[in-house]
């Protein structure tokens, strides 16, 4: 059995049905269910012995302790955090608790863990951390890539709690001997993505008939990783990673947010046309950018390549194809997750402010 943490999140929730969907070793899922986290992600694990659900959270030790000791997993993924940075910024404490305290709590209970562990089952456990490429802050525009070698320079809180768990993470390898792994990604999509960041808020914005906010001249440039390979990446990374190491990992699609958009709107023109028989770009608003808002993300995906023989299977044309087609097949799932809660944030945040959008 492995520990995953976060499991019914967006990432979290699609690497436990792609872990299952390959293979038969059954996960213990921990998620806080905050308002980004969906049980209803799950829906197709209901009546599966594979999937153990439980919800707590990462910064309960007790609650860790139990179901380390009750489980015995061989290995803990953590995808467990507070992700978006507009949310950061209006409330840092949240991410500093998850993020760093969720963090170190449950470094601790891994290691008393697996300090007990028969010799075997400690040569073989693995604590995989999954992290940014955000911690790495911003690139000009003809920097090279971010490689695992960069300067960790984090520029917003979320970044900043990132980075102190990642560095966290490292030490707790240093100093006593944890098995870690590191990943850090660049901006996923996909299917279950809740609607607030870049593409899912584009989307379910435009079939609703609502404006398309984007920061300042949307020439905010970020590599684009389709969650699917993102989670064959993490798979890599804990069946053949060399513990202590970080692996970036990064979909080879450089594009600015507005491009971005606009292949929303082509899609959907093509997809599901709006009944006027008008462009969803016509939808299109630029707003004031966000404090702090990095300009360039990249991700430099060859290490992952080199030495674990991973590489993505999408291409960003295909990934937001499947990605736009998934939301037109899934309106229910929508309409679940936008709650009242969420709207009330989206209220606040695109309507009241007068901000965009920013994955």
């Amino acid at each position: 059995m492995i520990l995953v943490t976060g499991g019914a999140g967006f990432i979290g929730a699609n690497f436990v049905l792609d872990w299952l969907a390959h293979g038969d070793e059954p996960v213990l899922n921990l998620d806080k269910l905050t308002y980004a986290g969906n049980l209803h992600n799950l829906d197709s694990l209901k009546d599966d012995a594979r999937h153990v659900f439980v919800q707590g959270d990462i910064g309960d030790r007790a609650l860790l302790d139990r179901l380390l000791a009750e489980h015995q997993p061989r290995a803990i993924v953590n995808f467990a955090a507070e992700s978006h940075v507009d949310r950061s910024i209006h409330g840092p404490e949240d991410f500093i608790q998850t993020n760093v305290v969720g963090t170190f709590r449950l470094l601790e209970a891994a290691r008393h863990y697996w300090n007990a562990l028969p010799a075997a089952k400690k040569e073989a456990f693995r604590f995989l951390h999954v992290s940014t490429d955000e911690v790495y802050g911003t690139l000009a525009p003809f920097d090279p890539a971010f490689t695992e070698d960069n300067k960790v320079e984090p520029n917003s809180p979320y970044s900043a709690s990132k980075a102190a768990s990642d560095h966290l993470v490292r030490a707790w390898h240093h100093t006593y001997g944890l098995p870690v792994l590191t990943t850090n990604c660049s901006n996923n999509y996909g299917s279950l993505h809740f609607p607030e960041k870049l593409i899912p808020l584009m989307i379910v914005n435009a079939l609703a008939g609502k404006s398309l906010p984007v920061y300042g001249d949307g020439m905010q440039v970020r590599d684009w990783l389709y969650v699917r390979d993102h989670c064959s990446a993490i798979r890599r990374v804990l069946e053949a990673g060399v513990v202590g190491q970080t692996y970036n990992v990064g979909g080879w699609n450089e594009k600015p947010n507005i491009e971005i958009v606009h292949t929303i709107c082509t899609l959907l023109d093509e997809l599901r046309p709006r009944a006027d028989g008008k462009k969803y770009a016509e939808q299109i608003t630029h707003v004031k950018d966000r404090p702090g808002h990095d300009r360039r993300y990249a991700i430099d995906a060859r290490k992952i390549e080199r030495e674990l023989g991973w590489r993505p299977a999408e291409t960003f044309e295909s990934g937001i194809r499947k990605t736009v087609q998934w939301y037109l097949d899934n309106p229910d799932w929508v309409a679940n997750v936008q709650s009242g809660a969420y709207r009330e944030w989206v209220a606040r945040q695109y309507e009241g402010e007068k901000e965009g959008a920013q994955a």
